[in-house]
């Protein structure tokens, strides 16, 4: 059974690598370069192809905007399958947008410090890998410069977000109270996406209203963050992209360390590390929840909803002993019921779950991956190994999908996989699972 997973999911990103030096996300639904989809994708392709993962974030890399900032799509190629596109993003508004590569101009979790150290961990040439993160590395460091430069106005170490699509968590059901702080217009525009996948697995119409309404505020400011932080009625310090910020401070960090030198940056850095992990503990956690939210900053108060981004600073060692005991019981009561798969990306226990649409219930594979790691670090090797067995019996069970369902009896479709098939970053994780005894 291994050996067979492993290969399938070497061909699932073989078959969705492309000749531009990317891995798409999966044929026809998503036909350009994700930011944190290449980060995943690279991860498991330095197991059996370490060139072609160097590749994949070069590629990511190159796209890198004047100011630091690297776009959560870049439109490498023609694609008329995907809404919005790069004439309705229109990055060239803003003046240090890649004069080359059309884009978004959103982001997504950075995680391309981790993915770095995640490299050189698999890697079996560690000098041929350590002459490319020297390469890079200072690009990602930039990235880090510009979310603390131009996305903390209240200088907490804490940085917003803009826009939902940010988050990487698209159209949880934790967005639906900004929803209903606002009133954009209707838009009159073709969908793409449920020309690939059921429409009950994707956002509605009048989310994509709200969704393409951000844009246009963005735009109308010529994405300048200033202007995003004092007129977007969407701002949010979201606990996801944070704790993937803080990982990935701590990655570079280790990694500055092992290059030499650099100790300014490295100064910088742990300034950093230490403001945001303090204020994450003090304004994210929520001690009757048990776990960490998000903070509506246009609105000033948190939104007190248990997601599976509530524990993923596990994965980035933020909690404390007697946080780290209310998240564990938070995970088991609220989402670790004998009759589902861990984790939901949605509490099943709230009226807003839905385990068959998108990020409003269904269990996402890289969180998976976040969460076993964090739990085995944190020692936690029992539960642990549910998650990590309840993702491979997913995949065996289904396929390399998108997202699946979490209830283990499933009783209104034949299959409990959904959204996009064949998709990379589920196969590339998968195989790092797989194999991480071995590396």
């Amino acid at each position: 059974m291994k050996e067979a997973m492993l290969q399938g999911a070497k061909q699932v990103l073989d078959n969705n690598f492309q000749q531009d030096g990317f891995t798409i996300p999966s044929k026809g639904l998503y036909p350009f370069q994700w930011k944190w989809d290449s980060g995943w994708i690279a991860i498991g392709l330095a197991h059996y192809d370490i060139e072609r993962a160097k590749t994949e974030i070069r590629t990511l890399l190159d796209a890198q905007w004047e100011n630091g900032f690297i776009p959560h799509i870049i439109f490498h190629n023609e694609s008329d399958t995907y809404f919005p596109g790069p004439d309705f993003h229109k990055s060239e508004l803003h003046p240090l947008s890649h004069k080359k590569y059309r884009s978004t101009g959103m982001t997504q979790p950075p995680i391309t410090g981790f993915v770095l150290q995640e490299m050189y961990r698999i890697a079996k040439d560690k000098e041929d890998m350590m002459n490319f993160i020297k390469e890079q590395i200072d690009k990602v460091y930039q990235n880090h410069v510009y979310f603390y430069t131009n996305r903390d106005p209240l200088d907490e170490g804490l940085v917003y977000i803009y826009h939902n699509w940010e988050s990487g968590t698209d159209n949880s059901p934790i967005w639906d109270d900004i929803w209903d702080t606002m009133n954009p217009p209707k838009y009159t525009f073709e969908r793409r996406d449920t020309t690939h996948v059921d429409l009950s697995q994707r956002p509605s119409k009048r989310e994509y209203d709200h969704y393409l309404y951000l844009i246009d505020i963005a735009k109308h400011h010529s994405y300048d963050d200033g202007k995003i932080a004092e007129f977007s009625p969407f701002l949010v310090q979201d606990p996801l992209f944070n704790a993937m910020l803080i990982k990935s401070n701590s990655a570079l960090l280790e990694l500055y360390d092992l290059i030499g030198g650099n100790d300014a940056k490295k100064a910088l850095l742990k300034q950093w590390q230490k403001k945001s992990i303090a204020n994450f503990n003090d304004k994210l956690y929520d001690l009757e929840l048990g776990a960490y939210v998000h903070y509506d900053l246009r609105n000033d108060r948190p939104i007190r909803y248990l997601s599976s981004s509530s524990f993923t600073p596990l994965y980035s060692g933020i909690p404390d002993k007697k946080k780290l005991e209310g998240m564990v019981t938070a995970l088991i009561e609220r989402f670790g019921g004998d009759d589902k798969y861990l984790c939901a990306s949605f509490d099943p226990t709230h009226e807003r779950f839905n385990p068959r649409k998108y990020w409003r219930g269904p269990v996402w594979i890289n969180v998976n991956w976040m969460l076993y790691h964090g739990l085995k670090n944190y020692g936690y090797p029992e539960l642990a190994n549910r998650v990590k067995s309840d993702t491979l019996e997913l995949i065996q069970k289904n396929g390399f999908f998108e997202y699946f369902d979490c209830r283990k009896e499933n009783l209104d479709t034949d299959s409990s996989g959904y959204g996009g098939d064949n998709f990379s970053w589920s196969a590339a994780l998968v195989i790092d699972l797989l194999t991480e005894e071995n590396t």
